[in-house]
């Protein structure tokens, strides 16, 4: 039994996410009302413009109140938990009481321990008239567990998460009403998947047992004003389904919007036949080792341009009027993900040579899609380079990613007709594509970078003058 002698309930608020992030989106909680945690134990899983991350509270107790159902937005300072400290529930495991506070409230800080296993606190069902003890605060009081209170009863069971590829599918399924126990995933040991939501939102509409834009179910009682924030800002007419631009995608709208406002952009491409840098390739991962990617030779080609047309790795200062040049290369390279676009990238992509970029494109792509990505792996690029082929298409107008002063496309590379060594012949040909920030240079600029991409992409040979 747990003693309530010398507790006291500290509030936690939504710390500082760095990176000039002002709030977050809850995405998942990770611990329950009246669950132990521990000090630096992640609580909440939330999503930010940047990255979505796991929140570590600072305190070590049982968890008396939550803050915001899944799906709301919170402002940077608003309360996210109550934990009762002080005196701790023993577990009969023989822990010791442990310090109340890490003094650690940023994302990314904590103890040099790694926390404990999350453990649930045996609690007793209220009589009757009393909130339940795995209930959600309904005010900003805290909401004492039961085996606190002394209430007597039977132990509460819960049945264990829905196992989905990504929280988006549980937020997909749940604003539009559907239980995901009622589905069998068609993922490995019977994941969900997001195909196998929108496969079941079809059938149910069609069946007319569920509409796509009905609403949520009702949520659980919450924290006073947290409701509103959870609601939607505009009530969909029939044969409508409005998504809401936050998170991501909604930075995403805005640096893009930002971008065409801002940027006088222009473009330019050329068809270059990349027949002999994929032989190159193919030789290089024949003669043994770490496989390299298409990608990294096309970043290691970017790099070299750069070094030779380095008005290209820029940004416009507008403020002081003045174009700020780098003396590095942090390579951004366009991502497609559940969660949306993002742009991760690669640090000091100028010094690295295949192996190394062709590791870390795998690693931030693999972050990409589990969501993992951290704020500092999203910012910071000076270059992007963004390969639209493998959407299967030839040719795109990238908007530049802004504050960039350029963006390389690359198209899907396919067997084409083509004139080499004066007859024709069917080469592997692909579409290269440069759009460029017109204050950093004129088009001679541009178009001697582009070329001499195009150079190395036909006759990888020419990289040899730089490496």
């Amino acid at each position: 039994m747990a003693h309530a002698s010398g507790m006291h309930s500290l509030e936690f608020k939504l710390p500082d996410l760095g990176e000039g992030l002002t709030e977050a989106e809850i995405v998942r909680w990770l611990v329950e009302v009246g669950d132990l945690v521990e000090i630096d134990q992640p609580v909440v899983e939330v999503e930010t413009a940047k990255a979505m991350v796991e929140v570590p509270c600072p305190y070590g107790g049982v968890v008396t109140a939550r803050f915001g159902e899944e799906g709301t937005e919170l402002p940077v300072g608003a309360p996210l938990i109550t934990v009762a400290v002080g005196e701790r529930p023993q577990s009969g495991t023989g822990d010791a009481a442990g310090a109340e506070n890490s003094g650690n409230v940023l994302v990314g800080y904590g103890t040099s321990e790694a926390p404990a296993r999350r453990r649930r606190v045996r609690q007793d069902r209220p009589v009757s008239g009393a909130p339940a003890a795995g209930s959600r605060a309904v005010t900003g009081q805290s909401t004492v567990p039961a085996a606190v209170n002394g209430q007597a009863g039977a132990p509460e069971t819960e049945d264990g998460p829905v196992p989905v590829i990504s929280p988006l599918v549980r937020r997909l399924a749940r604003q539009n009403g559907l239980d995901l126990r009622e589905l069998t995933g068609s993922g490995p040991d019977g994941l969900i998947l997001r195909a196998d939501v929108e496969y079941a939102l079809r059938a149910a509409a069609q069946s007319g047992a569920v509409a796509p834009t009905a609403e949520p179910h009702t949520p659980e009682p919450q924290a006073a004003g947290t409701a509103a924030a959870a609601q939607p800002t505009a009530t969909a007419a029939r044969g409508e389904i409005r998504t809401p631009l936050k998170g991501i995608r909604g930075a995403v709208a805005d640096k893009l919007a930002r971008s065409r406002r801002e940027i006088p952009d222009a473009t330019c491409w050329v068809d270059a036949d990349a027949t002999e840098l994929m032989r190159a390739r193919t030789a290089m991962n024949a003669a043994g080792g770490p496989k390299i990617s298409l990608l990294a030779l096309l970043a290691r080609i970017c790099t070299a341009a750069l070094a030779r047309f380095p008005e290209l790795n820029s940004t416009v200062d507008a403020e002081a009027r003045e174009v700020v040049r780098f003396d590095h290369v942090h390579l951004g390279f366009a991502a497609q993900t559940d969660r949306g676009l993002v742009v991760p990238v690669v640090r000091d992509a100028h010094a690295r040579d295949a192996e190394s970029l062709t590791a870390e494109f795998a690693r931030l792509t693999e972050a990409g899609r589990t969501g993992t990505l951290t704020p500092a792996e999203l910012t910071g690029g000076t270059f992007t380079l963004n390969n639209y082929g493998v959407f299967g298409v030839d040719g795109s107008t990238p908007i530049i990613n802004h504050p960039e002063a350029a963006m390389l496309g690359v198209g899907r590379i396919v067997p084409k007709p083509w004139v080499h060594g004066g007859e024709l012949a069917v080469r592997q040909v692909v579409q290269l594509s440069l759009t460029f920030d017109h204050r950093v240079c004129d088009g001679g600029t541009a178009g001697g970078f582009l070329r001499y991409v195009a150079d190395c992409v036909e006759q990888p040979a020419v990289l040899l003058r730089t490496l």
